[in-house]
């Protein structure tokens, strides 16, 4: 009786019958009956009614999640918070995407890097793709204001996104093809894949593997010869961008990623 409803509802709900109830009625259930995120999502979907996305946590990613970036190498892999932000980087992305010490958004840095932005073999064809996702994962989280103020602010900067992002075109990708070019071992073909991580609402790590018969591992190879202690010594560690600005501060990294 804590969340102010009877036995009888509980037990209609349980049944999946047809009852009518509100968010703020099925948050007051999961607090009295201290549920987890998982349990209050599932809460809702036997209400009918869809779950409301987790708040983003303050806390840093997982040793586990870390090691795994590293167990990559030579291969590139990242990981992106709900808003794009760069969380975590292996050693080979930072070399083979460019990304460097104001590189905070992924969404950000490929519409103000000039670095980033030539890594691609065709820019101009990956940016409305690039758009449409973002735009979809903000569909996903319609009370969340910060994407709406990262589109704004890099709309001031980026004529190309601004263009783009008045289309509302939605894609949705998980798997995919990434051709980069890097200025000393030429171009680079991988097969890359996203995961969530769990626990980490909003969070997904980007594996790139070499696409077979390109050469792409041999250069990547060649690349990792001159990571500090690749090859005997201590594995380069994931770097977690500890000092990156929270996303408050968006508009700040958007002038300054355009200088």
């Amino acid at each position: 009786m804590l969340a102010g409803v009877g036995v009888s509802w509980y037990t209609w709900l349980e049944q999946g019958r047809d009852i009518t109830v509100s968010a703020q009625v099925l948050d007051a259930v999961a607090r009295a009956l201290r549920l987890d995120e998982a349990e209050r999502r599932h809460l809702y979907l036997l209400a009918g009614l869809n779950p409301p996305a987790a708040p983003d946590r303050g806390d840093p990613l997982p040793e586990q999640l870390l090691r795994v970036l590293d167990s990559w190498l030579p291969r590139p892999a990242y990981v992106l918070d709900r808003h794009w932000g760069l969380a975590a980087t292996n050693s080979m992305a930072r070399e083979v995407f460019g990304f460097g010490e104001y590189d905070h958004n992924c969404l950000v840095s490929f519409f103000t890097n000039a670095r980033y932005q030539a890594s691609f073999a065709d820019w101009k064809a990956v940016a409305p793709a690039l758009v449409a996702q973002f735009r979809a994962d903000a569909a996903r989280h319609p009370g969340d204001e910060e994407f709406a103020r990262i589109a704004g602010d890099l709309a001031t900067v980026s004529a190309e996104f601004t263009g783009l992002w008045e289309r509302h075109d939605v894609v949705e990708n998980t798997q995919g093809l990434k051709s980069v070019i890097h200025p000393e071992v030429g171009e680079l073909r991988f097969e890359y894949t996203s995961l969530s991580v769990p626990g980490w609402p909003g969070h997904r790590v980007l594996l790139h593997n070499p696409q077979p018969d390109t050469g792409t591992e041999q250069r990547l190879e060649s690349l990792a010869r001159r990571l500090p202690g690749y090859r005997g010594g201590p594995v380069p560690e994931s770097h977690r961008l500890p000092d990156s600005p929270r996303h408050s501060e968006a508009p700040r990294n958007v002038r300054r990623a355009a200088r």
